[in-house]
């Protein structure tokens, strides 16, 4: 017998869809460290890695720009980027308090959640693995693997299609993240968002967001009123 997905018949969405770094992990740590010493492989050293937790979320091509760098330059530190990240993905990261609980919460409910990142999916499924969170994902999105760049909006697209494709409702869609690009790539997709304070972004970034929440529990409230 074929697995059915799952429904949200009882709940005001028909999926949930999560960024993942500032959202669902406490990233910065590794991100910060793995970008410094990209930087620094280049020939652009900072003096302060704690500085750069500001570009936590972003796609990776486009941070690496707002410092100035050529094309070439860029696609060196993104080689040097993934290669130290290739540890701290997992070595340099946590799952915030109260998230694995919340997920729980939404299988429990029926509600599909997908997760949708500029982070490269198979780097994404592999932090979802190992922190034991992948079996709540129905779909997992991000950039491609082949280092392409790809907008918000791009990944969320691509999580629309395949959630349709396996049979789930995706006209009461809504995107949970931290930072100004999960709103206006949610908004280009015509979907609302809700901005979590626990991650990196700053108040101005939840402009057009529909809520801004300060706890898992608020964020509960909203997802299975």
């Amino acid at each position: 017998m074929s697995e059915q997905p799952p429904t949200a018949t009882a709940t005001a969405w028909s999926a949930v869809l999560f960024d993942l770094d500032g959202t669902i992990t406490d990233s910065a740590p590794g991100i910060t460290q793995s970008l410094a010493t990209a930087l620094a492989e280049i020939g652009h050293p900072v003096d302060d890695p704690d500085s750069l937790t500001v570009h936590v979320g972003p796609p990776l091509h486009e941070t690496l720009r707002s410092f100035g760098l050529t094309d070439d330059e860029t696609e060196a530190a993104v080689v040097a980027y993934r290669a130290h990240a290739d540890f701290t993905d997992l070595h340099g990261n946590a799952v915030f308090p109260g998230v694995l609980g919340l997920l729980h919460s939404l299988r429990e409910a029926g509600v599909p959640v997908a997760l949708a990142t500029s982070k490269p999916t198979g780097r994404a499924t592999r932090i979802l693995e190992h922190f034991g969170l992948l079996p709540y994902f129905t779909v997992v999105g991000g950039s491609p693997d082949s280092g392409a760049n790809a907008t918000k909006a791009d990944v969320i697209r691509w999580v629309r299609e395949q959630l349709e494709l396996k049979g789930i409702g995706t006209d009461r869609l809504v995107m949970v993240g931290d930072r100004g690009h999960d709103v206006l790539g949610a908004e280009e997709n015509d979907v609302p968002s809700i901005i979590v304070e626990w991650g990196y972004g700053s108040p101005v970034e939840a402009v057009g967001a529909m809520a801004v929440v300060h706890s898992t529990d608020q964020l509960r409230g909203l997802l299975l009123p």
